[in-house]
């Protein structure tokens, strides 16, 4: 890391961290938060091997998604893997991309303290708390929900009492079953964007249900 990349990336860092000072609580109601819906694509899935291509985020505020608020990033790496089979990203592709340090120097500002979302966010969770702390020594402070695990939730509450079949818990899955056409699908844009428009659908499942607080909407399973 150049001295100029260490000097942006802590500017970043303290952006980021003072934003923890005041932020979300427990019943903060649902349309006051931000949400951050993120997707990775990378070249694997082992966070301390593998490395993160291509960042996609999109902001959920008031309960409806903001276009207007985004963010996305191409990572140089070095060599294909396997995974270039799925996302299509080649290395010869990324050689204009943002290096590590840059582009985790854009993603926090844009993140703030926003609540997190995803697909099977874990793994997108893993690779950029690896990078963080290949690069400053720090994990990610944001609250984060799983789409798959809010649907078990809703679920639960009897969301889906009216269906007989099994729910089909991966992004395709959910698409199909709230009528939403898949559309550029495993790009980190894209899957943001659909990932977004199956949180919509769950956001409004969750007010019927009750859940209308970030501590109601992040509730674990029994």
């Amino acid at each position: 890391m150049t001295s100029a990349g260490k000097r942006i990336l802590a500017d970043s860092l303290n952006l980021y961290q003072s934003c923890f000072d005041q932020t979300w609580q427990d019943d903060t109601p649902l349309q006051k938060l931000r949400f951050v819906v993120l997707d990775c694509e990378t070249t694997g899935l082992d966070a301390r091997r593998h490395r993160i291509i291509s960042i996609g985020a999109i902001a959920v505020s008031r309960c409806e998604i903001d276009l207007s608020d985004g963010f996305e990033a191409l990572l140089r790496v070095r060599f294909n893997t396997a995974a270039t089979l799925v996302h299509g990203i080649t290395r010869d592709e990324t050689r204009t991309g943002l290096d590590e340090t840059a582009a985790l120097a854009g993603l926090l500002p844009y993140i703030r303290d926003g609540v997190i979302v995803g697909h099977h966010i874990g793994h997108d969770l893993a690779m950029i708390n690896a990078a963080l702390e290949r690069q400053a020594n720090i994990c990610l402070r944001n609250r984060h929900l799983d789409t798959g695990e809010l649907l078990l939730l809703l679920q639960n509450d009897g969301a889906f009492a009216d269906r007989s079949a099994p729910i089909d818990l991966s992004l395709d899955g959910l698409c199909a079953l709230f009528g939403i056409v898949p559309y550029d699908r495993h790009t980190a844009p894209g899957d943001a964007f659909l990932t977004a428009q199956v949180f919509l659908r769950l956001l409004r499942l969750a007010v019927r249900h009750g859940r209308r607080t970030l501590a109601r909407l992040s509730e674990r399973l029994p």
